[in-house]
């Protein structure tokens, strides 16, 4: 499709439950992709569309974001479907990395819960314009005006009403248009597409009346052209919708819209919003950095005429070998074109190219700008950068953070052994946040991630897609040590054998890097050379760079990564013969053990942030759950017959608690829980933990 301006490429994405696949299952029907609706915990066992996994099907749940595509109303739209559950958030960080535009989707009832919060901070980070819609609007408790608010408060967004609710809960009818004054109503025909306009319900006349002029004020404060129109009175609905679409892609405005996607309730106009209110390709400022000339910065125009840019950003392992997603961000690709990746530094051919429906899949001759589309064979990381062979550009890839769970696994006998290299060596080629690795003491491989559901549905994906059965060990948490003082150092590295010999002295001192809380992507390092008059050459300053990372991999308290240190160095001593590279670097890994045990250290734990939503009754058995677990209580929220509880609750406490929290509240309550900060664990743990440290390495020195 050569005219970009009818194209979008959107991301749905909000809290776990929110019915974000509901919402995509609709949208399929309503643009004909499907013929039959399926619901996800459906009687009917078939599951949603874009549910393609067996165990999404089974729990629920959508673990991978899927892609598709439909046409509305001759707009053709690309969809992500991204999960909502904390422990595949890679999913939605690499979604909102190559998309225009997004849906937030919120529950009429919980509004603005932890996850929402997670997904709207991932939305600022990449800049990307979002409309919501409160769905779930016929569940009692519905309260469309509460959860506007939220959006207002919690989330700092500048939220306005497109439309008020003709009924809610289970006597809501349609909902009423501000912008064109319109009472729209969905009456469930045979094919449920029918959407009657009549005019407005004499009862809602003049709330809808007030609504507008608060939508008017709202938008004016944000484009001039209306405020002139408004003070002039000459306000056309074309004006309006102009001044909202430019606001919103600003992301000054976020249109609120809502409706019920499980009883078919107002998803024509979020379609008509998506076409009208979300970017086109155009109109998003996209760059990349040009390698060849020191990472300048370059715009990348959306234009089907120059070389062509596309970022790989997700990979999937099929049957059919490597699926790598990709973007097109300026120029077309065709099959058979020779495109060169500029991490890997190789040229490769185009041989397959394709756009996905879920697990479906249609065979394309090209992919124009703007267009999703994914690649076959191609053998690349997530995240890389193909062009054309003369240019030489580099996107910024995605944010990934880092694992904080970790659990040993070992396969029952050699056959099952073979089957889980595979499948470790496929799953951490897919999902960044997802590691790997063989412990040198131990000789246990271990598996990281983000949460005890991520790796469960890890273990669960071995042993069914590659009939690896596994033992899995107890979990493990992320801890990191750090120091809390200064501490100097002034050491001489001297060896002397046979011939040159090595000889290096460093000194200067180690602090703690104390962070602001509101730092995006705080530093774990930072070295300062504050060397004067040469007493250390300057080809040996990264040496010494070296040798402190080297040293901050694994702490002398119990074993894990340091972090938050600043190393300065200051003086130091050579050889003109006797110093080298390695010297060096023993001499800063060497300086830097000296000094840590006077820097104090201290052990620190992930603190997770924990939201609890259940009945008001059972809200004295989850306070006690948490205090019971270390667990600080941040707020407690009554809203109806429900209580959200957030606290900041240590990982190491959270094991297990999903079992605890079904049988302390019959079933009824249920949790998130996202890494909040890190925080150092009281002294009596403290003691623990070293004291098994030295116990496992007395162990293995033994063998």
């Amino acid at each position: 499709m050569s005219d970009l301006s009818y194209m979008r490429n959107i991301g749905i994405s909000a809290h776990i439950d929110s019915g974000k696949t509901t919402l995509t299952e609709r949208i399929l029907y309503y643009c004909n992709k499907i013929h039959a609706i399926h619901e996800v915990h459906g009687k009917d066992g078939v599951g949603a569309t874009m549910d393609s996994m067996e165990l999404e099907k089974e729990r629920g749940i959508t673990i991978a974001s899927a892609a598709t595509n439909v046409t509305w109303k001759n707009k053709e739209i690309n969809i992500i479907d991204t999960p909502g559950h904390v422990d595949f958030t890679i999913e939605v960080e690499r979604a909102l990395r190559v998309l225009d535009g997004a849906i937030l989707v919120l529950d009429s009832v919980s509004g603005v819960q932890s996850q929402s919060i997670t997904v709207d901070r991932q939305m600022k980070r990449y800049n990307v314009p979002r409309i919501a819609f409160i769905n779930k609007c016929d569940r009692a408790g519905a309260n469309p005006y509460k959860v506007t608010n939220q959006l207002i408060t919690k989330l700092a967004l500048n939220a306005v009403l497109m439309q008020i609710p003709i009924g809610l809960e289970d006597k809501i009818e349609g909902v009423v248009d501000l912008i064109e004054m319109k009472a729209i109503y969905f009456d469930a025909g045979e094919d449920l597409i029918q959407q009657r306009f009549a005019e407005i319900p004499e009862e809602l006349k003049e709330e809808a009346a007030a609504k507008r002029e608060v939508l008017l004020d709202v938008v004016s404060l944000v484009d001039d052209n209306l405020m002139e129109a408004m003070l002039e009175e000459t306000v056309t609905n074309e004006l309006l919708i102009a001044a909202i679409r430019k606001a919103t892609i600003a992301l000054k405005l976020c249109p609120v819209f809502m409706g019920s996607a499980y009883k078919n309730k107002g998803v024509p106009p979020l379609l008509d919003a998506v076409s009208a209110y979300l970017p086109c390709p155009t109109d998003v400022e996209n760059t990349a950095l040009d390698l060849d000339d020191n990472e300048k910065v370059i715009v990348l125009p959306s234009d089907n005429d120059l070389p062509p840019v596309v970022l790989g950003f997700k990979l999937e392992d099929g049957q059919y070998g490597q699926l790598t997603y990709v973007r097109v961000y300026q120029g077309l690709i065709k099959k058979g074109d020779e495109l060169y990746n500029t991490r890997s530094r190789k040229k490769f051919k185009i041989g397959r190219l394709i756009k996905m429906h879920a697990n479906e899949m249609e065979d394309l001759v090209e992919a124009s700008c703007g267009e999703i589309a994914a690649l076959f064979g191609v053998e690349c990381a997530s995240g890389d950068t193909f062009c054309d062979p003369k240019l030489n550009y580099s996107m910024s890839s995605m944010f990934v953070p880092n694992p904080v769970i970790s659990l040993s696994i070992e396969a029952v006998d050699k056959k099952a052994s073979g089957n889980m290299a595979k499948a470790l060596n496929r799953f951490t080629k897919e999902d960044p946040t997802f590691r790997t690795y063989v412990d040198p003491e131990s000789n246990q491989t271990i598996i990281q991630g983000m949460g005890e559901l991520h790796l469960e549905v890890y273990v669960e994906r071995m042993k069914r897609e590659y009939k690896a059965e596994v033992i899995v060990g107890k979990p493990e948490v992320a801890y990191r040590e750090a120091l809390t003082q200064k501490a100097e150092f002034n050491y001489t590295h001297k060896k002397q054998t046979g011939g040159s010999g090595q000889f290096a002295r460093v000194a200067g001192y180690i602090e703690p890097i104390i962070h602001d809380d509101n730092e995006d992507s705080p530093k774990d390092y930072e070295f300062v050379d504050n060397i004067k008059g040469g007493s250390i050459p300057t080809e040996y300053i990264t040496s010494c760079d070296k040798g402190f990372r080297l040293a901050m991999q694994k702490g002398t308290q119990i074993g894990f990564p340091v972090v938050n240190v600043r190393a300065v160095i200051n003086d130091g001593a050579w050889h003109p013969v006797d110093s080298s590279d390695m010297a060096f670097q023993t001499a800063s890994l060497n300086a830097f053990r000296d000094a840590y045990d006077r820097a104090k250290p201290a052990i620190l734990e992930p603190i997770m942030k924990v939201e609890v939503t259940c009945p008001t009754e059972f809200q004295g058995n989850v306070f006690g759950s948490i205090n019971q677990r270390r667990g600080i209580i941040v707020s407690s929220q009554e809203e109806g017959v429900t209580t959200t509880v957030e606290a900041d609750v240590p990982l190491s406490e959270m094991f297990g608690y999903s079992t605890v929290l079904r049988s302390l509240s019959q079933g009824k309550a249920e949790f998130t829980m996202e890494l909040s900060k890190y925080g150092k664990v009281p002294q009596s743990v403290s003691i623990e933990l070293k004291e098994k440290y030295q116990k496992e390495r007395a162990e293995a020195n033994k063998k």
